[in-house]
């Protein structure tokens, strides 16, 4: 019986539509109540790219929807900054803390998305920009479904660090510019992974820093210093800590859902 009461409803063409953003308002209309598009007219389509007759299809659930479902707001906090900076130590201290505060995030880190997504670009001036293109186009989605995005690249151009943010709509302020401002005496001092000293020796090329450069962003909204205006050294704790805050301040972590003892509830 369930499962042939599930065929019949399935055999049903339902349209949903949400009659507001507010969860506690949400109603599905059957296609049947609007007004239907003439038969005869097609669905326009276009170019994007070198993909031909593509068509984007628009969600009927809203951002404002997603963003009430986990009292938050979606956002882009894009960490750049020299290799040895801290940008991924920082960028997991953060998560784990925005995670054990209820908050829904996700780290994507450069190293790990050249893995998967990203495995098939190099570090040419054009291959950077690809890899930059592709992460700024996921990072927007996970945005949009409201989860706080914490983007781990160092992302040397300024070019395509304003690729980035423009990729994400103008309307959204959620793009959040984060320099790892660490000297790269700093950086070379912790060479974590020896690379400094493989690209001392010439072993490797084109990197960053050494014969590759990088362009300090100009206006980020964020600057995390090595040391803090005590002069005492920084620590992964202290700079998650700052964004931390940061985002509480700007909103990002809620509240978002509205409760019924609320003004505009009343």
């Amino acid at each position: 019986m369930l499962f042939s009461n599930a065929r019949r409803a399935m055999q049903r063409v339902v349209k949903p539509r949400f009659a507001a953003n507010r969860l506690g308002s949400m109603s599905f209309f059957s296609s049947d109540d609007s007004k239907s598009e003439d038969s005869d007219e097609k669905l326009s389509t276009t170019t994007v790219g070198k993909s031909t007759n593509i068509r984007f299809h628009e969600s009927t659930v809203p951002r404002e929807v997603r963003q009430e479902l986990i009292n938050q707001r979606g956002c882009i906090l894009w960490m750049t900054g020299l290799s040895g900076s801290g940008k991924s130590t920082v960028a997991y201290t953060l998560e784990r803390a925005l995670m054990d505060a209820g908050k829904l995030c996700y780290v994507l880190d450069g190293d790990n998305i050249r893995t998967g997504l990203n495995s098939n670009v190099g570090f040419s001036a054009e291959d950077r920009a690809e890899n930059i293109r592709r992460v700024s186009e996921v990072a927007k989605l996970f945005a949009d479904a409201g989860i706080v995005t914490i983007v781990s690249f160092i992302s040397p151009y300024t070019r395509d660090r304003q690729l980035a943010r423009h990729i994400n709509a103008p309307s959204d302020a959620n793009f959040v510019e984060v320099f790892m401002d660490i000297p790269i005496e700093v950086c070379e001092q912790r060479d974590p992974k020896g690379l400094y000293v493989k690209a001392r020796a010439g072993l490797i090329k084109g990197f960053t820093g050494i014969d590759d450069p990088y362009e300090p962003p100009e206006n980020p909204e964020i600057t995390i210093k090595v040391m803090n205006d005590k002069g005492e050294y920084n620590t992964p704790e202290s700079m998650a800590k700052e964004l931390y805050e940061y985002l509480d301040k700007c909103g990002f972590l809620g509240p978002v859902r509205r409760m019924p003892w609320d003004p505009d509830n009343q």
